[in-house]
């Protein structure tokens, strides 16, 4: 066996394959996506998943990942195989991921100590300020569609996640993940000064 081989293949046939099945999909040729999904799809998932640990986020990425190399030309194949340019891509798309994750459980924490504030001693001016920024909070909720502010309200006050909402609702994943993201972008927005 050569050792340059797995299987009795060589391995030096693979970038070649790869590039033409690059440039096939650059071309136009859908069914090149397919051949490259089948080939490293399961690297892609494996990678997204140790990283995501939520197998739904996991596909997404996954998706997304196989979308983005059909739709764009960012891939150089004289910078390095296919394989691990999908590696690298997978992993910062993926930490990137986790660190909006992140965000936006950050923001939903300050949203509800904000919503959840005891009248414990209830002074004039403390009663004021709360009116005030219930007020607030009212009104930027008021400014949401009312498809972000009910997939809001079913993440917060019922603790759903995305795709618990997106079964609840009966509408794809990717959109309750878009109004989500555009509701809580449009709330950050006009609560900035009161959440500082």
């Amino acid at each position: 066996m050569h050792p340059d081989s797995l299987d009795g293949k060589s391995t030096n046939t693979t970038p070649r394959m790869d590039t033409e099945l690059f440039q096939a999909l650059k071309a136009g040729q859908s069914s090149a996506l397919g051949t490259l999904y089948d080939r490293y799809g399961a690297l892609v998932y494996g990678l997204a998943l140790k990283i995501l640990q939520n197998p739904q986020e996991a596909e997404d990425l996954t998706q997304e990942i196989f979308l983005h190399l059909w739709r764009t030309n960012t891939y150089d194949p004289a910078r390095g195989s296919l394989s691990s340019f999908l590696t690298v891509m997978t992993r910062s798309r993926a930490i990137d991921k986790l660190r909006s994750r992140g965000t936006t459980h950050k923001f939903l924490e300050r949203w509800r100590q904000t919503m959840t504030t005891e009248i414990s001693s209830t002074s004039p001016f403390e009663q004021a300020s709360l009116g005030e920024r219930s007020q607030q909070v009212r009104d930027a909720l008021a400014q949401l569609s009312e498809n972000q502010r009910q997939i809001l309200e079913m993440s917060y006050y019922q603790g759903l996640s995305q795709s618990e909402i997106a079964a609840q609702l009966n509408i794809p994943l990717g959109t309750v993940k878009t109004r989500a993201r555009q509701g809580l972008l449009k709330l950050r927005q006009t609560l900035q000064d009161f959440l500082k």
